[in-house]
């Protein structure tokens, strides 16, 4: 019940700060995870939070497939079918630089092996919109650039995945099985558009339909349905939740409209619960239990490996300067990395407290490192448009 008091507290003084906070570089994300790190055993200990525990992963794996879902949601197929090269080269090149440069960090600086650092790449390499919410949710920040940001976010949690899976076998000495994950992908993305295409042929039926006040709960439960079938099929949930919000767009566009604002408020309160469970593990052991090799990595990872391995990744594009390092900073690591973590440190391998050592530190750093700057930015976005600037010049003028 502490918790829970907790919680609502949090949240109160979210809803009292989030005007301040809209305006300044103030975030409610930190709220929930200063929060947590109070209430954690690391300084009142209040509250006891084991990483191990099965509430912290389920809580972050809800979390990240409430986001995914309404992220896709304020998309649609065809927005995915001509999103441009940009997150294509993002999701293809970008990220397995990314891996690389983070793995190469890791195994250079830090005293794990070279399959556990990356490892520690692959967990790191998937981006998480929710700590740039400024950026994805305002209409003065170009809409191509939104685009970018959720296309690349919502497709490279599931991808992430199959790599993280192969290495963690290589790391306990199992065999993977590629066809096998392969199979999941495959199913995630026939349940994440099929459940969505029948739901829509059934209220189409005769005698058939949803009232105003209950159509935003069809999608809501398109989208229980989805993570249930993925969970009781082992189809890969994080493809099929960004899918099935992108189809729902597609195929039932008023219901995708009524069900925006409640969408958000579910992607709130679940980031919002993740954070603060999130920030409890945060304890000052576990800071300190991470070497000068370790903040290296954490501190490169966020500040050089991203943005230019973004950067390479959109070489020759006519993708505006301002646009393109924006883009390159705001990729924060968030659910997805937390989630891929408690997997690494759930397999029992003796490297694995450090490599989630490691893991949640670089999380801890880019969450305060990209809330706090998403609103200066996206408010220069808006500066340029009032003063009737261009948008940026191109990336090869």
């Amino acid at each position: 019940m502490v918790l829970v008091a907790v919680f609502a507290v949090a949240l109160l003084v979210s809803v009292l700060v989030s005007g301040l906070a809209a305006r300044t570089v103030l975030s409610t994300t930190l709220v929930f995870l200063v929060a947590g790190a109070l209430v954690g055993p690391g300084v009142l200990g209040w509250v006891d939070v084991d990483a191990g525990s099965p509430l912290v992963g389920e809580l972050a794996d809800v979390a990240l497939v409430t986001v995914l879902f309404t992220d896709g949601s304020r998309l649609g197929l065809r927005d995915l079918a001509h999103a441009g090269r940009a997150p294509v080269r993002a999701l293809l090149v970008g990220m397995p630089l990314t891996i690389v440069g983070i793995g190469v960090l890791t195994g250079l600086l830090t005293d794990l092996s070279w399959p556990a650092a990356f490892l520690v790449g692959a967990v790191l390499s998937p981006t998480d919109p929710v700590f740039a919410s400024a950026i994805v949710g305002r209409a003065e920040v170009p809409e191509r650039l939104r685009r970018l940001l959720n296309v690349e976010s919502g497709l490279n949690d599931g991808l992430a995945l199959p790599v993280v899976l192969v290495l963690l076998a290589s790391l306990s000495g199992t065999e993977a099985h590629p066809l096998e994950i392969l199979g999941e992908l495959a199913l995630g993305v026939v349940v994440g558009v099929a459940l969505p295409l029948l739901a829509a042929a059934l209220v189409r039926l005769p005698l058939l339909g949803a009232t105003p006040q209950l159509q935003p709960l069809g999608p809501l439960a398109v989208g229980v349905l989805t993570y249930a079938v993925c969970e009781l099929t082992g189809a890969n949930p994080y493809l099929a939740a960004f899918l099935g919000g992108a189809t729902v767009a597609t195929v039932a566009p008023r219901a995708r409209e009524s069900f925006g604002e409640l969408g958000e408020q579910l992607a709130e309160l679940a980031k919002f619960a993740a954070l603060l469970l999130f920030g409890a593990l945060l304890t000052p052991q576990l800071f300190g239990d991470l070497g000068w090799g370790g903040y290296t990595v954490a501190l490169l990872a966020l500040l050089a490996v991203r943005p230019l391995s973004f950067a390479a990744s959109q070489a020759g594009l006519p993708l505006p300067r301002r646009e393109m390092w924006t883009a390159a900073w705001f990729g924060p690591k968030g659910f997805a990395s937390v989630v891929y973590g408690l997997l690494v440190l759930g397999s029992g391998d003796p490297e694995a407290d450090t490599a989630f050592t490691l893991i949640a530190v670089s999380v801890a750093f880019s969450i305060v490192a990209h809330s706090s700057t998403d609103v200066p930015v996206a408010r220069a976005f808006d500066v340029e448009r009032e003063a009737g600037l261009p948008a940026g010049e191109e990336c090869g003028s």
